[in-house]
């Protein structure tokens, strides 16, 4: 293990709170940035160890345009290192929007009377599905209000209709969940159902800004949702994603405490959150938002970058939320996840090509519209490798395993050529001529660069070979 937890004015003791704002804003305050402590706190990230609150709070700071700029080239580098050349590609599934909490950034918000309000039926779950994988989708999120419909049992059925829908060679091998907390049982029965990572957003850490934001509802309760992943570990689920929303508070302080939670995942469980997620807010019906914590472009580039030096061996997940442009830039500075053919409007992905959004059918407004096939296009044309891969969620390399791999920077070696099988299966089955291509010129180009180290260059090519002649679900 590269991390040591750090200990804090609050104990980090499991199921309990452990967010001390001023705390944070002491650290924030106290920093004193310079290019050599800079350079140090970057070193010390490339050598693959997660910094803690205070050196995190040292990055925040340097506004200086140099030394933002020597921040960003460290977290190119350290995503070279440990993701290598690598991109997972997932679909979000809304499954229900009928949601009991009254949060004043969001368009499924119980006083929002403009929304049209559903819940997708087994069949209608089913033609999504086969659409998906009719694009080659192989992860799914699936997406649900917080509503007493959507309980446990519920989400496990859900879950097990997706994985049950094979249409040709399609196939989804990875459902997560972005659901409301569970308690202990609820999250017990979910895991059993099968499922990969358990989302659930802090929104703002901020205590008393999360207030102000929630109005009613289970959501209201602070406490009871910061401790929520807690539960899940103690549950069984050991992959777990912890996110925040962008432009409720002062982003700064959302890092810092982003990297907190993180330090409290390790101390209480010996394992840290799967991924980090980092959307800022957009557009929504019934949206009741003031401009002050929105959080510019230039911004939203550092912060990607801070968090990938902050804990180097997590997944960062950059959504549709942001533009082709935007996405295309911050991927470099360490995201190694993204949403591709993107459709939010609740049974759009088999009837609708998603092309004028109606918000009120939507939980916000996306602004990457592209299809998965143009998105893949793109990244092959930067030399990313797109992959689909599941292996290490099927053999069994999760939570503390995952992070025996990913940790000490062995994730590349597996990954890659996992990688590299998915994408041969999707240049087969679904890939335009153009796009097919392009990517077995980057697989080539991938094997031939990324693989130092790996021993199985051959058992690789002829399992390429092998996916070519009709095998499927080939992994390392």
């Amino acid at each position: 293990m590269q991390f040591t937890p750090e200990k804090y004015r609050i104990e980090d003791r499991p199921m309990k709170p452990f967010i001390d704002a001023d705390e944070i804003e002491s650290f924030l305050n106290e920093a004193k940035p310079d290019k050599d402590k800079v350079e140090a706190i970057i070193q010390k990230s490339l050598d693959k160890q997660r910094l803690n609150l205070q050196e995190v709070a040292t990055l925040l700071q340097a506004d200086d345009p140099e030394l933002i700029e020597h921040i960003k080239e460290g977290a190119r580098e350290l995503k070279r290192k440990v993701y290598g050349n690598r991109i997972v590609l997932f679909a979000p599934l809304y499954i229900g929007n009928h949601c009991t909490n009254n949060c004043k950034y969001c368009g499924f918000r119980v006083t929002n009377t403009e929304a049209e309000r559903m819940t997708l039926t087994d069949e209608e779950i089913v033609e999504e599905v086969e659409a998906l994988e009719d694009n080659g989708q192989k992860r799914l999120i699936l997406v649900y209000g917080e509503h007493p419909k959507y309980n446990a049992d519920y989400i496990a059925h859900t879950v097990e209709t997706v994985y049950n829908v094979k249409k040709g060679n399609g196939e989804i091998r990875r459902v997560n969940i972005n659901a409301a907390p569970l308690d202990f049982e609820g999250f017990k029965k979910v895991h059993e159902a099968g499922i990969g990572t358990y989302q659930i957003f802090q929104e703002t850490y901020h205590p008393e800004v999360y207030k102000s934001y929630h109005l009613g509802g289970k959501k209201a309760d602070y406490n009871y949702r910061l401790t929520s992943l807690d539960r899940a570990m103690e549950a069984g689920i050991d992959d777990v994603g912890l996110g925040a929303l962008f432009g409720l508070y002062d982003w700064k302080f959302e890092v810092m405490a982003l990297v907190r939670h993180t330090n409290h995942l390790e101390a209480c469980y010996n394992v840290g959150p799967h991924t980090l997620s980092f959307p800022r807010i957009t557009d929504s019906t019934s949206i009741d938002m003031p401009d002050k914590y929105m959080v510019n472009d230039e911004d939203f580039k550092r912060l990607v970058a801070i968090l990938r030096l902050a804990v180097p061996y997590t997944g960062m997940i950059l959504t549709a939320r942001e533009s082709p442009s935007v996405r295309k830039e911050v991927i470099e500075f360490g995201v190694s996840q993204i949403d591709g053919g993107t459709k939010l409007e609740l049974g759009s992905y088999h009837d609708s090509k998603n092309e004028e959004q109606n918000l009120n059918r939507e939980q916000f407004m996306i602004n990457d519209n592209r299809s998965l096939n143009e998105i893949i296009d793109e990244l092959l044309d930067t030399g990313k490798l797109p992959s689909f891969c599941t292996a290490c969620y099927r053999l069994g390399r999760t939570g503390e395993h995952f992070m025996e791999f990913s940790v000490p920077g062995f994730i590349k070696r597996y990954c890659t050529p996992n990688a590299i099988l998915t994408l041969s299966e999707y240049l087969v089955d679904y890939a335009s001529d153009n796009t097919a291509k392009k990517g077995w010129e980057v697989i080539e180009n991938t094997i031939n660069t990324e693989l130092d180290g790996f021993k199985n260059i051959e058992e690789l090519r002829d399992r390429i070979e092998k996916i070519k002649q009709g095998e499927r679900d080939l992994y390392f």
